[in-house]
């Protein structure tokens, strides 16, 4: 009898955190379209400026993203080699490099819409894809897909998939050539260059 309550017990606090998480459709609805809004009232970010866009990204995007489950996914088997501050370090290395990039994205905006799919989502399901495309004036629609997790009582995207390409996995041939070449430190290395590139270069245009 206690084993049978208990069992009931716990899938009642299951079910009750799943009924109390954000629906990942409507939560990627709600983050995009917030972002879009801002970015389309505020012509400063339209015109590059890295300090606002981060603080951007900051608030609105990061708390919804697991940048530790895309850094091993990006990393792939090697992940597994790395010490505990090698992973700390690649993740936040890793981060960065998302940020700047999805950053980059967000400066060049111009009046385009996020438009998500209808969600085919079996009971239980705790990693889900949403799919979506942004819809571009004079253009054709680019497909964005997103792939969450359930964790806890909120979905965490750990892969984004732009025109059918997973960004892990686009990385994942890059990191492991410069594993099997110069080690996790030497990947390591190279996302640090990479970052300060990309802030030097946005140093520059904050400038001009």
């Amino acid at each position: 009898m206690m084993k049978r309550l208990l069992t009931f017990c716990a899938a009642a606090l299951f079910a009750a955190q799943v009924f109390s998480a954000e629906a990942p459709d409507a939560l990627v609805t709600r983050v995009s379209t917030e972002v879009l809004e801002i970015v389309k009232k505020d012509e400063s970010i339209r015109n590059g400026d890295i300090q606002k866009i981060t603080a951007l990204v900051d608030a609105k995007v990061l708390p919804h993203f697991d940048f530790q489950r895309m850094t091993a996914l990006a990393v792939g088997r090697d992940w597994r080699s790395a010490n505990a501050e090698q992973k700390k370090r690649l993740t936040e290395e890793f981060k960065a490099l998302l940020v700047r990039t999805y950053a980059n994205a967000v400066s060049s905006y111009s009046n385009q819409k996020l438009v998500v799919k209808p969600l085919k989502m079996k009971a239980g399901e705790s990693e889900v894809l949403v799919r979506s495309e942004i819809q571009q004036p004079g253009a054709q629609p680019v497909q964005l897909d997103y792939w969450l997790e359930l964790q806890g009582e909120s979905w965490k995207v750990f892969d984004v998939v732009v025109a059918g390409i997973s960004l892990v996995t686009n990385y994942r041939e890059q990191f492991a050539k410069e594993v099997r070449e110069h080690g996790i430190d030497g990947l390591i290395g190279v996302l640090v260059s990479k970052n300060k590139s990309l802030e030097s270069g946005a140093a520059k245009t904050a400038r001009k």
